[in-house]
């Protein structure tokens, strides 16, 4: 072969051994530390709205842990006070009773028991004007005065203290213990303590009508008396009436309240009887042991 191909020859020039790379060329170091990256979050945590340090924030925080602190130091209070007062009679009405709303009821349950001391205040105000009217009565000159006038001397000495035993007591141990003994007596079933708030509702009804001789000066009463021109027993009839309204139109609102208030508790007649069982019946009189 007198000429050399072009294509061999330039196949014969190729050093297989060659490097392709130059030591000049940029390119990542094996030898050399590892590039530091910046940490990656979700989006969801990249778009979450920043926290608040500012001034106004840690005002706002100091003045809810102020406002929670003057809370519990009146909570602290409220039963430092409860506590040095226990026990201690401190009622007129019954100097061996205890007597206290704002130390003994719960505070969600104060505004409705300080109404049912009213309801009860006026009941006995309403027996006290009965009386009168019935000595104003016997004055008129009515065949039945003097049995009118027995009558409501009686009721204004039993009355009083069965209503603050069986209506009224209960129902402010009820509030103050929430035990179902207060809200049911099983001492003979059906005797439970709701019956007591029926017979009060029932007993304010038969004095606003005011049947002659029955020691009552409402309404038959007070018109005989207007009728026969005796205004003052008419007069002191009406405020006894009206009185005797109170009483009925305020147990019926308040014997609703009390039923929602004792089924909203869990309170049950079960329950008052394992009460009975556990404490005995001293306690639903005296409210220790509970």
């Amino acid at each position: 072969m007198s000429a050399q191909d072009p294509l061999m020859l330039g196949c014969h020039n190729v050093d297989p051994f060659a490097s392709t790379t130059s030591l000049d060329d940029e390119g990542p170091n094996p030898f050399a530390d590892p590039t530091p990256t910046k940490p990656t979050f979700p989006p969801s945590a990249r778009s979450a709205a920043p926290v608040n340090t500012g001034p106004d924030a840690r005002l706002e925080e100091l003045s809810r842990r102020e406002r929670e602190l003057e809370a519990r130091e009146r909570d602290l209070a409220r039963q430092q006070e409860a506590l040095a007062s226990a026990g201690k009679a401190n009622w007129p009405f019954f100097p061996f009773i205890r007597h206290d709303i704002k130390g003994d009821i719960p505070e969600p349950s104060q505004q409705l028991m300080q109404r049912l001391y009213l309801l009860w205040l006026i009941l006995i105000g309403t027996l006290i004007i009965n009386f009168v009217a019935c000595i104003f009565i016997l004055l008129s000159g009515t065949a039945d005065g003097g049995k009118d006038l027995g009558a409501s001397i009686v009721y204004l000495i039993v009355i009083p203290v069965t209503s603050f035993f069986l209506w009224y007591l209960p129902i402010y141990r009820g509030f103050a213990k929430e035990q179902s003994l207060f809200y049911y007596v099983p001492a003979a079933p059906p005797d439970i303590y709701y019956v007591f708030c029926g017979f009060h509702l029932l007993y304010s009804i038969y004095m606003i009508i005011g049947i002659p001789s029955t020691g009552s000066a409402g309404l038959i009463s007070m018109i005989s008396a207007y009728a026969r021109h005796y205004i003052v027993a008419g007069i002191l009839g009406t405020i006894a009436t009206a009185g005797w309204v109170v009483q009925g139109v305020g147990n019926i609102l308040y014997y609703r309240l009390i039923w929602r208030h004792g089924n909203e508790a869990g309170h049950s007649f079960s329950k008052a009887k394992g009460e009975l069982a556990t404490h005995g019946a001293r306690a639903y009189f005296t409210g220790k042991g509970l």
